[in-house]
């Protein structure tokens, strides 16, 4: 049977994989789980519940809240709020556990819940396994005075941004600042808590209509954040995707800033501060090595784990390390949150670009990027990749030939069926040459058919 839980909660097509139904009895497991066997005798636990603004989160909230309900939890029912500010209130209110409802950067028609426990944490598998098994299980059927309440967290957005407010290490007067919310959960605190920093405020996809997030707005369609930054004259511009919980930025040019130049300038401002615990960074192995090689000069050390900001997370726990995150823009600021939080690192940004009076640009440019390549060779045998002498041997060499300069990396998709193949060189034309000759040692030694073929 196919795990239902993915690597980021439940995610799919509203009313296809995501049902009513689905939804009320993942609520009534995780009531049991995340609640009642957790919680002492005598006292019904507490969830908190938000949800970005698409148009089935009507439908899927009203599930989870009827489920959880009817197995005695008390529901705080936060609105549209990001997935951070949910992790947050989860910690801030005291809470036994949060859900999340949201499927982050996804086009309007599907949508995902997951799960946050006490603290505002991520789950590890064995709990998301608890959850799902529980569901086979005959639900909670309390009665009377023992079934649970639904209130409306009234105050829920304000709290989560008098927190963003306080992490501020100064203000950002004198900036001028393009938010693009991408029609997503930011769309109302985004702007706020800019604006209450101090910052002259430009927004841009911030008019949720239930079926218009991350359509061409937020962090996977920056164009109109790049033009909208040169037209108004902006400092920088910032851009969420649809929960929230990631973060770009585009520097006064219109020139992207992705989220390991993002980590580069806050690893260093954060080790001048005295603030970056063991004066290390915890990133995945997909982030540019240009990352690596800027940090190495300025004396931090880069901590690598596996693809997923859930690995990040877990190698920030394992040394209790102050800052990690992924290229994507998941950046993750341990003082300040449990997660990645677009909103925090947006503001951390900015206030390190009004605290040096230098530009976006200029803070950007301690990290050179390398040329990137990845190809996608399709119809191989993944489980193979680590064990084919062949392909070994021919990364081995590749990273050899590239040097200090240049990295190979070869993975196994974790979700589609497809090895990646990497490479990172001084120039294009060497990362590109590298990577069509390893792709095709891949395709010849570890090909299912004949007909199998590398797709860029």
């Amino acid at each position: 049977m196919t795990r239902l839980f993915g690597t980021d909660g439940v995610r799919g097509l509203a009313n296809g994989l995501i049902t009513a139904e689905v939804a009320l009895g993942l609520a009534q497991a995780a009531a049991v789980v995340l609640g009642h066997r957790r919680v002492e005798p005598g006292r019904r636990p507490v969830a908190v519940i938000a949800r970005d603004p698409r148009i089935s989160g009507d439908f899927i909230s009203a599930a989870m809240e009827a489920g959880l309900a009817s197995s005695g939890i008390d529901v705080f029912d936060a609105g549209v709020l990001p997935t951070p500010a949910a992790a947050y209130l989860v910690a801030d209110l005291g809470a036994d556990f949060g859900v999340v409802i949201s499927a982050s950067h996804n086009a309007a028609p599907d949508n995902g819940i997951k799960f946050l426990a006490r603290g505002g944490q991520k789950l590890d598998d064995a709990v998301e396994d608890a959850i799902e098994a529980e569901m086979s299980r005959p639900s909670m059927r309390p009665t009377g005075a023992e079934v649970g309440r639904i209130h409306r967290f009234a105050d829920a957005e304000d709290r989560y941004v008098v927190h963003l407010l306080q992490t501020l290490p100064n203000r950002i007067e004198g900036l001028k600042v393009v938010l693009d919310c991408a029609h997503g959960a930011a769309s109302g605190c985004s702007p706020q808590v800019f604006a209450d920093a101090g910052a002259e405020v430009v927004v841009i996809g911030a008019e949720p209509d239930g079926i218009n997030i991350n359509d061409g707005y937020g962090s996977t369609h920056l164009e109109n954040l790049q033009a909208a930054v040169v037209a108004h004259g902006a400092d920088l511009g910032i851009a969420h995707d649809g929960d929230a919980d990631r973060c770009l930025a585009v520097d006064h040019e219109g020139t992207v800033v992705d989220g390991d130049q993002i980590m580069a300038i806050m690893a260093v401002a954060m080790k001048d501060a005295g603030t970056l615990k063991d004066n290390a960074l915890v990133a995945t192995v997909m982030s540019n090595l240009g990352l690596k090689l800027a940090l190495r000069d300025a004396g931090i050390q880069v901590i690598e784990t596996g693809v997923g900001d859930r690995y990040v997370l877990e190698g920030m726990r394992s040394g209790g390390y102050s800052l990690g995150g992924e290229q994507s823009g998941h950046v993750i600021f341990s003082e300040y949150a449990t997660t990645g939080d677009g909103v925090l690192t947006g503001l951390q940004l900015a206030a390190q670009v009004a605290r040096t009076g230098k530009s976006l640009k200029e803070l950007s440019g301690i990290m050179q990027k390398l040329p990137q390549v990845l190809i996608n060779v399709k119809g191989v045998d993944k489980s193979a990749v680590e064990t084919n002498e062949a392909v070994r041997l021919a990364v081995e060499q590749a990273g050899q030939a590239l040097g200090e300069t240049g990295r190979v990396l070869l993975r196994p998709s974790g979700t589609e069926p497809v090895v990646r193949v990497m490479v990172e060189a001084a120039d294009m034309e060497t990362a590109a040459d590298t990577a069509r000759r390893l792709a095709e040692t891949v395709e010849t030694h570890l090909a299912l058919n004949a007909g199998a073929g590398a797709a860029v």
